[in-house]
């Protein structure tokens, strides 16, 4: 009886540290499996939650994009955790060497990585409203019918014509979630640090307001290919503008006509009505024909002095210019570049 007691104890003993075991070796597997890189990747890479908050398409990218190693594990703990039912939207960095839990984390907070916005080179709404849309969550339509509201233009201080100023082109850092509202107050609050006292009152000293000198270099980069001639393209327009001149801009009359493509401004094209057309109305027009770049504001604000009021392209093509203080000079440069045009059969 005693043998047979005994025997029992002894199985039951094996049984226990046997679950116990099993159950240890268990924990160090879970535990491993948790705290251990979890993503085939030897860089960084980014997963988007977005407003349609599509669990199954976070799925997808965690295998397609950052290569989870157990996508099962990922299920069950973000189950576990209500994950599924309270996604935030945003950009999250999945970085080499991270864990699920490190996962997860970041995911039920919403801890996410800035996006670096970059934009340059634009000339229209619809064209910054699209850049800006293939970068961040908000859609380039919500952006652009915001851009056309004359409440919403009025109320960061600027009208439907003159808005696309408030964007100084540059590498910002916004959360890709951001929307539009947010966006805009970014922008105008990177706006008011751009201009600064020392640029204030270089606009001042011209006389020009902040609008005034963009709208400025936005026809002065249009002007020229060469950054070079900014400022003394500047002091031309400048001139003018103090003389009573009308700019006779060419870059204007081809935003008024819609074809930037344009080689050889005609008199059909000068006699466009529309109020971009400087050849017609005197002064600036009412808006930017493109997003000015900082070199470009910067170069009005610190525009060239010198007698130019006339300007021609350069009959070698290179898009620089030849200048003229008078108009008997401005005719004589013109006619070289009118000789060229036809030497190479370029009527429009």
């Amino acid at each position: 009886m005693e043998k047979s007691h005994s025997k029992r104890k002894k199985i039951i003993w094996i049984i226990i540290s046997s679950l116990f075991i099993i159950s240890l070796v268990a924990g160090v597997i879970i535990y491993q499996k948790i705290y251990s890189p979890f993503f085939n990747i030897k860089k960084t890479v980014y997963i988007y939650v977005d407003d349609n908050q599509n669990y199954n398409d976070l799925l997808s990218q965690l295998q397609d994009t950052a290569h989870i190693k157990d996508i099962e594990l990922f299920k069950k703990l973000a189950s576990f955790s209500k994950y599924p039912l309270n996604m935030k939207t945003g950009r999250y960095a999945i970085k080499p060497g991270m864990n699920v839990r490190e996962l997860l984390r970041i995911l039920e907070n919403g801890i996410q990585t800035p996006v670096k916005l970059t934009f340059n080179n634009i000339r229209l709404k619809n064209d910054f409203a699209e850049r800006i849309g293939k970068q961040l969550m908000l859609s380039s339509d919500s952006l652009l019918v915001s851009l056309n509201d004359s409440v919403v233009c009025e109320k960061f201080g600027f009208n439907n014509e003159t808005i696309l100023c408030m964007f100084i082109p540059n590498t910002y850092e916004v959360y890709w979630n951001i929307d539009v509202n947010h966006f805009l107050q970014k922008m105008k609050k990177e706006y008011d640090k751009f201009w600064n006292q020392d640029r204030l009152k270089a606009a001042q000293n011209i006389p020009l307001s902040p609008v005034q000198v963009s709208i400025l270099a936005s026809i002065v980069e249009e002007e020229t290919a060469s950054s070079k001639e900014y400022p003394i393209v500047a002091g031309l327009y400048i001139n003018r503008l103090k003389q009573g001149m009308l700019l006779q801009a060419d870059p204007t009359v081809k935003y008024a006509v819609g074809d930037f493509g344009i080689r050889r401004v005609l008199n059909i094209h000068l006699a466009t009505d529309s109020p971009y057309n400087t050849y017609k109305n005197p002064g600036l027009p009412p808006g930017p024909i493109r997003i000015p770049s900082i070199k470009g504001i910067d170069a009005v604000l610190n525009y060239s002095q010198h007698n130019y009021i006339y300007m021609c392209a350069k009959e070698d093509f290179s898009g620089q210019h030849n200048f003229a203080s008078t108009l008997a000079e401005h005719n004589r440069n013109a006619d070289l570049y009118r000789a060229a045009l036809n030497r190479k059969n370029i009527r429009y």
